[in-house]
């Protein structure tokens, strides 16, 4: 029997964590084929998180971390030291449904598709819609600003401004992406040791395009798959204990990841330093709003 390692990092996510520890135990590991070892890091949570695990699930295996390490890093501490077949990362704010039983299909998909390196399953919003972060084109800088700018909301169909969220393609269907989010992803551990780690610098966002953009790199697929859903419940798992500063600092996280990324892979580009100036005046106003 194969193990698959379920790794999930959560900082001040009890409420919600609790929610996706359940559904699994509910909704996917009776059903599964597989060995389960969930792995829960715990990034320093003041919520009493680590105290939860112990005491409500002691089959969690529980790391905890002495600080706020990000979300890069805390996934980090557990995916060097495992020994999983295979490992699905999870955010602490899913939720798993009659829609998720047949997970093993993803696994499955790897095993008969070598050449895919990751696979994910159709993420759905709380409000019924589809989570366009589990279905991502390459980040050019164009493609980001028509994103960031609102072209992708008013224009949805029209591949031109839609390259991010590759909106144009049919979201019923499988088929081949360029990145997926970290919030649910799978992937064979052989492969993922071969290719490396997430990248640390990124604190949190990001890291999954650039993961995704290695393994590509290194010649692997990236999967979409829909037959299968998870239910994400955005924005959810610690913010709502955060204050007003902690929620814009995050903000700033995620457009700070983008320049990082471009820093990384667009460098060397002709068009580099006009197009980074411009990106950083556009980050500096949402920033400061």
């Amino acid at each position: 029997m194969k193990m698959l390692e379920i790794v999930i990092v959560s900082y001040n996510s009890r409420f919600w964590l609790r929610k996706t520890l359940d559904s699994l135990k509910k909704s996917y590991i009776p059903f599964s084929k597989h060995n389960i070892k969930i792995t829960l890091v715990d990034n320093a949570s003041s919520d009493g998180t680590a105290d939860i695990i112990k005491n409500e699930y002691s089959y969690v295996n529980l790391i905890k971390s002495d600080k706020n390490t990000g979300f890069s890093a805390g996934n980090n501490l557990a995916l060097k030291i495992s020994e999983a077949d295979y490992i699905m990362l999870l955010n602490s704010d899913m939720e798993l449904t009659e829609k998720s039983k047949n997970i093993d299909i993803l696994t499955d998909y790897l095993e008969d598709n070598p050449e895919t390196g990751i696979i994910t399953p159709k993420l759905m919003l709380g409000n019924g819609q589809i989570d366009p972060a589990c279905h991502r084109g390459e980040p050019s800088l164009l493609d980001v600003f028509f994103y960031f700018a609102g072209f992708e909301k008013l224009l949805p169909k029209i591949k031109f401004f839609t390259k991010y969220h590759m909106l144009y393609k049919d979201f019923s269907t499988m088929h081949e992406v360029d990145a997926v989010t970290g919030a649910c992803m799978v992937m064979k551990n052989d492969v993922l040791k071969k290719i490396g780690y997430f990248d640390e610098r990124f604190f949190m966002y990001s890291e999954d395009m650039d993961l995704c953009r290695r393994f590509r790199l290194a010649g692997y697929k990236i999967i979409y798959y829909p037959d299968v859903e998870i239910i994400h419940h955005k924005y959810k798992s610690g913010l709502s204990s955060l204050n007003s500063q902690t929620k814009k600092n995050i903000s700033n996280h995620f457009y700070d990841s983008f320049l990082l990324y471009y820093d990384k892979y667009y460098k060397n580009k002709w068009y580099y330093k006009i197009a980074r100036f411009f990106v950083r005046i556009f980050v500096y106003i949402k920033t400061k709003k």
